[in-house]
């Protein structure tokens, strides 16, 4: 190996200048062999590009037909991609005879030392990765993660982007989802929807489960097959607690909700049912 170093070395001659063609003469099996290096390296890179090309297709297309998610199946792909094409570029340097070990080494301790200082990115990068492959939340759904509230927008590598009910974009890294409880109120068919009406002491209790059991019944986003529960939950210092709780498909939840809670004090009051509210009593000492 020696000797070809110093054979290598010797193109570099003087005589290259002063003779050129009595230099390619004295030395033209070193330069046909160098030639032929150069040449083998081409042939390297140009196959490796392509075997790169073809590898990384096979895998997007792989993993698209598992239904893995289109950022994760781009990234993984270009990661195969790129990782041939730097192995097939250290071969062709190999082969026109550029030692190749100190670079591995180099292109080792850099990518230990970016990796150091991306630490936290690192974080966001593997959670976001988590994220797309497990699919706890989705791009549409209404969530509460990390301390916020909202819809999905967007879920790239690094973080996820929702709109708040008063439509904010709130921008949260996706290890502070990957680390927090995840509640997600899309993601099931139906969902039961929880009342609370308080009534006063000395009601009628059984008409007043009555009217609002007919109320729910006559409400045709109610799913009936789930049942209606109408019962005494709480006997409190000022009213008695009437729970009731049914279900609805998701996408009706806010209107089975908001139109039941207002339309309560309406049959409660035909039905001569009291609702309660707060009352002081102002003693003047004077």
């Amino acid at each position: 190996m020696a000797t070809e170093t110093t054979k290598t070395t010797d193109i570099l001659d003087p005589m290259l200048l002063s003779d050129p063609i009595g230099y390619i003469t004295k030395n033209q099996e070193i330069i046909f062999n160098f030639s032929w290096n150069i040449i083998y390296a081409i042939i390297i890179l140009a196959i490796g590009y392509i075997l790169a090309k073809i590898i990384s297709s096979v895998t997007y297309k792989l993993m698209t037909k598992a239904c893995i998610e289109m950022t994760i199946s781009h990234f993984i792909a270009n990661i195969i991609k790129y990782t041939f094409i730097i192995f097939f570029i250290i071969a062709a340097l190999s082969q026109i005879g550029i030692q190749t070990a100190s670079f591995i080494a180099i292109l080792g301790a850099a990518s230990f030392a970016v990796g150091m200082s991306l630490q936290g990115s690192l974080s966001n990068f593997a959670s976001g990765i988590l994220l797309l492959i497990f699919r706890p939340i989705k791009v549409g759904e209404l969530v509460e993660v990390a301390g916020k509230t909202g819809t999905i927008e967007e879920i790239t590598i690094f973080t996820t982007t929702m709109l708040s009910a008063d439509n904010k974009m709130v921008v949260i890294p996706n290890s502070n989802i990957s680390s927090s409880v995840i509640t997600n109120y899309s993601r099931m068919p139906v969902r039961r929807v929880d009342f609370t009406f308080g009534v006063e002491y000395g009601s009628d209790l059984k008409k007043a489960k009555e009217v609002l059991t007919q109320m729910f019944e006559e409400d045709n986003r109610v799913l009936k097959d789930k049942g209606i529960t109408v019962i005494i939950g709480a006997l409190n210092s000022s009213s008695i607690n009437i729970v009731c709780r049914v279900w609805a498909k998701t996408e009706d939840y806010w209107g089975v909700y908001n139109d039941n809670l207002e339309k309560s004090v309406e049959v409660l009051t035909k039905a001569n049912i009291g609702i309660p509210y707060t009352t002081y009593t102002i003693i003047n000492k004077q």
